[in-house]
C-alpha cells in the first residue's frame, strides 16, 4: 500500500509528513528540517522518511507545485511523492 508523502515550507520551516489513513492530520508522521532557506537534499527527504518508517515506492518521483498568496507574496512549495512502509518492497 502506498501512501502519499508531502514536503511543505509553511512559514519558512520545511517538513514532510505522510498521508495516511487518518482522517486527522495530526495524526500524520511528521518530520521538521527547521528553518531553513535551501529546500532539503533527496538524501535528506530519504532519512526523514527512514525516520518516520517509509521508503520511496518503484519509479515515484518528486511532483512539485507552487501555491502563490497573492502577486507580491512569496510562494509556497509543495511537493508530492509516493511511498511504502519501510521492508514491503524495492525502494526506487
Amino acid at each position: 500500500m502506498t501512501h502519499s508523502a508531502r514536503l511543505t515550507n509553511t512559514d519558512g520551516t520545511w517538513e514532510i509528513y505522510v498521508v495516511t489513513d487518518s482522517p486527522y492530520p495530526w495524526d500524520w508522521p511528521t518530520h521538521k528540517f527547521g528553518a531553513a532557506a535551501a529546500i532539503p537534499t533527496l538524501a535528506q527527504r530519504d532519512r526523514a522518511l527512514a525516520a518516520l518508517g517509509y521508503e520511496v515506492a518503484p519509479r515515484a518521483e518528486w511532483e512539485w507545485q507552487e501555491l502563490p498568496s497573492g502577486y507580491m507574496d512569496s510562494v509556497e512549495l509543495l511537493a508530492a511523492l509516493q511511498v511504502q512502509p519501510a521492508g514491503t518492497g524495492v525502494a526506487a
